[in-house]
């Protein structure tokens, strides 16, 4: 599991170039304001967009999340407390005005980088409304 990529996967890479050659500009790895060893994969910080893109395994998707049974009492406790992690993460940035938008890694990264240059231009014209999706 060590050699498992946290950061920089092919799908947030895919994604970043298309945002990119779109003309958007965005941060990588950006702290999450007031919570500490927290990071936004791709965060627009001035538009307060923030796109994290979830691992199937890690993240529970109910499409394709597996458990372990090796050790399965272990991995359902750590699992269960990553999902955790990311609502609290979630409902702390919709709480200081940001949109958060939160995608499997199976998803398209064409259809994911459209969503995410919609929200962006949807923030920049409104910037007061913070949503989750």
């Amino acid at each position: 599991m060590s050699r498992q990529a946290s950061k920089d996967t092919a799908v947030e890479l895919a994604v970043r170039r298309l945002l990119h050659a779109a003309g958007l500009r965005y941060r990588v790895e950006y702290p999450v304001p007031g919570m500490p060893r927290r990071r936004i994969d791709v965060a627009f910080p001035r538009a307060k967009v923030a796109v994290l893109i979830d691992g199937c395994f890690w993240h529970g998707c109910p499409q394709h999340a597996t458990r372990p049974k090796a050790n399965a009492e272990w991995w359902r406790a750590k699992l269960d407390r990553n999902m955790v992690r990311d609502r609290e993460t979630t409902e702390h940035l919709v709480a200081q005005g940001w949109t958060v938008l939160r995608f499997w890694e199976h998803e398209a990264p064409a259809d994911v980088a459209v969503r995410v240059a919609a929200a962006v231009a949807e923030q920049r014209i409104h910037p007061n409304r913070g949503r989750k999706s």
